[in-house]
C-alpha cells in the first residue's frame, strides 16, 4: 500500500501487541509526502476510569474527597508512567526503523479522543489494531476500532490481532 499521497497519518496505540504491531505495519507500508507527519497518538484514561473506582468520603464528619488528593494524584502518575512506557516503545519500534514520527497524548475516551486528534489533524489515513474481542467481550467493552470506522472522517485500516 505503498503511496506517497500521504500528508498526515494517525497511528493509535494503546500499549497492546496489537497496536504496535498497526504501528509497524504503517511504518513498513506506507509512504508519506516529504512534508507529511506520522503521528502517533496515545490516549490516556482519566484518573476515574482507569482507577475503576472513585475514593468514597469518609462518613461522620471524615475528610472529603477533595481533602484526600494524594488519591488522583497517584493514580495521574501511575497514568503518566504507563503513558511514557507507550511511548518509549512505541518510538523504540520507529527508532529501529529509522523513521522520525511526531508523538500526540490525549487525555479522555480513546474513541472519541482518536476521531477527535484524527479530524483535527485533518488526517489522510488512520491505522490502528483491533484485539479481536469476542462478542460477548465486545457487547459490554464495546469497539474502539468500530467505533472509529464508523465515525471518523478518514480511510481506516484495523490489524487485527490473532
Amino acid at each position: 500500500m505503498a503511496t506517497a499521497n500521504l500528508s498526515s497519518v494517525v497511528v493509535a496505540v494503546d500499549g497492546s501487541e496489537e497496536s504496535m504491531k498497526a504501528l509497524s505495519w504503517a511504518l513498513d507500508s506506507l509512504r508519506l509526502r516529504p512534508d507529511g507527519a506520522l503521528v502517533v497518538l496515545h490516549v490516556q484514561s482519566p484518573p476515574g476510569i482507569a482507577s475503576g473506582l472513585n475514593p468514597r468520603p469518609i462518613p461522620f464528619g471524615g475528610p472529603k474527597i477533595a481533602e484526600v488528593p494524594a488519591f488522583t494524584q497517584a493514580i495521574e502518575a501511575h497514568q503518566r508512567r504507563i503513558t511514557e512506557a507507550i511511548l518509549e516503545h512505541a518510538l523504540k519500534i520507529c527508532s529501529d526503523k529509522n523513521v522520525e514520527v511526531k508523538t500526540e497524548v490525549v487525555v479522555g475516551d480513546p474513541k472519541e479522543k482518536i476521531c477527535e486528534v484524527t479530524a483535527e489533524l485533518k488526517a489522510d489515513l488512520l491505522v490502528m489494531g483491533c484485539r479481536a474481542f469476542g462478542p460477548v467481550k465486545r457487547m459490554f467493552l464495546g469497539s474502539v476500532s468500530n467505533y472509529c470506522i464508523n465515525s471518523v472522517g478518514c480511510p481506516v485500516v484495523v490489524i487485527k490481532g490473532t
